[in-house]
């Protein structure tokens, strides 16, 4: 894998730096609602203080802002709040949500100019925008010297060792409602794993119409209910039995004893995607066991990406019992799929990197 040049051989001292980070966290409130993205962006901004950077200017974006309404919603003074908290140092600057420039849109050449005015180098930090060819991501690293930041390559170290070699056996597990999205990593990865486990939508989908080339494990049973309502009538049924107009909202209890004995054995994991509606407490059994199975596998290296099954480990408080957690979610795919990330191929390779 060819790997950027690193933050680390950039000589800052007394220069403007601008890192892209990603700061797109949840708000509530008109505050934070969890920081795990500030924390993550920490380690590169410390450096570049400590270094001796004379100003280093933060961008990011945050939600989606399409009216007004939006922009004042999703103004970044919440996240510039805490994120002076935890480092309160008067050389960062948090510029404005970049979701306002059309530039975040494409990769506009008036909103790189404006992004890098005043700077003398530049620092992508943001993995989960890494696939995307915006101004903030690839515009600007085409008008400063450019570098990778620490998290962004801790996300290509980690990530990238699930496309060599690996320990075996090798157990990829998938879950969520969007097929299309991971069809790409399930072909690359599924078809080198030893077992490859499918709970949520995609298994409904995966029972009637698979893509893959290869055969995967379905749920046994599943939990229905009978309607999509967090309160609705519901009970265990097996998979291909639920009643007329029922949804399977979870896996049953018989998938997460296989399940979780399969990630047990296993020495290599990649999670992505929940096994049901977590969200609502009657159908998280399924996503909490394979959280927990994940977790409690202390001889694999396990990786696990996507905001659902990070938001389920934070929840449940295991994010220490995983050997990596991915900030990216569509960037992580794509990696793994084998694709180019624009953010990170418009800048220069490290010494000696391959392609």
């Amino acid at each position: 894998m060819r790997l950027p040049r690193s933050v680390r051989d950039a000589d800052v001292a007394d220069k403007a730096v601008l890192v892209r980070s990603d700061l797109n966290v949840p708000l509530a409130d008109g505050e934070v609602a969890d920081d795990t993205r500030i924390r993550a962006s920490l380690p590169t901004l410390r450096l570049l203080l400590d270094g001796g950077a004379r100003t280093v200017r933060v961008c990011s974006h945050l939600g989606r802002p399409k009216t007004g309404e939006d922009r004042a919603r999703y103004a970044m003074a919440p996240v510039e709040r805490r994120l002076r908290e935890l480092l309160p140092d008067k050389r960062l600057e948090v510029l404005e949500n970049t979701r306002f420039d059309p530039g975040e849109t494409g990769n506009d050449e008036r909103f790189a100019h404006e992004l890098a005015s005043g700077c003398d180098l530049y620092v992508n930090d943001a993995f989960g925008s890494a696939h995307r060819a915006h101004a903030s991501t690839v515009g600007v690293a085409q008008l400063l010297p450019a570098y990778a930041g620490l998290l962004l390559l801790d996300e290509l170290e980690h990530l990238g060792k699930l496309l060599g070699e690996v320990e075996r056996p090798f157990v990829l597990i998938s879950g969520g409602a969007k097929v299309d999205d991971k069809v790409g990593v399930l072909r690359k990865l599924g078809g080198r794993a030893d077992t490859v486990l499918v709970g949520g939508k995609m298994a409904e989908q995966l029972r009637t119409d698979n893509p893959l080339g290869f055969e995967v494990e379905l749920p046994s049973d599943v939990v229905g209910a009978a309607a999509f309502e967090a309160d609705a009538e519901s009970g265990v049924y097996p998979f291909a039995g639920l009643p007329d107009g029922w949804l399977g909202l979870d896996i049953g209890p018989a998938t997460r004893e296989r399940f979780a004995r399969a990630i047990a054995g296993a020495r290599t994991i990649f999670w992505n995607g929940p096994m049901g509606v977590f969200e609502w407490p009657r159908f998280a059994a399924g996503t909490k066991a394979v959280a927990e199975a994940v977790a409690a596998n202390e001889h694999a290296f396990s990786v696990v990406g996507g905001a659902d099954s990070v938001r389920a480990l934070n929840e449940l408080g295991l994010v220490d019992g995983v050997s990596w957690v991915s900030t990216g979610g569509g960037a992580s795919l794509e990696l793994l799929e084998g694709k180019e990330l624009p953010g990170v191929a418009a800048i220069p390779g490290a010494v000696g990197s391959t392609a």
